[in-house]
């Protein structure tokens, strides 16, 4: 699984680019098909300024999830909380079917 980081309007420092791999790399145990990841760290203009989007290429389709939060610690935690659930409904409608 490649994992790709893109800090828009900012310069992401070594600690939260390891914290974003570290959790990201977590999400490869709820479905193995995953072949990249890409992670969007942004500044907004709103109070709860900071909003982090992953977005998981599985082959045939593309899923996303994007949260926003007072730290990109908490925006990136409830992304992949959200995407791990969304990835184990994913696995079960494949399964399903």
């Amino acid at each position: 699984m490649e994992i790709k980081i893109k800090s828009l309007k900012f310069d992401a420092d070594q600690k939260l680019v390891a914290f974003v791999e570290k959790k990201v790399s977590k999400l490869e145990r709820f479905y193995e098909g995953v072949d990249t990841v890409d992670v969007i760290l942004s500044l907004l203009p709103e109070p709860e300024n900071k909003n982090a989007r992953i977005q998981i290429h599985v082959p045939g389709q593309e899923l996303i999830i994007e949260r926003n939060a007072r730290t990109f610690e908490d925006a990136v935690t409830e992304c992949a909380d959200a995407m791990k659930e969304k990835l184990t409904r994913f696995k079960e409608k494949l399964y399903e079917g």
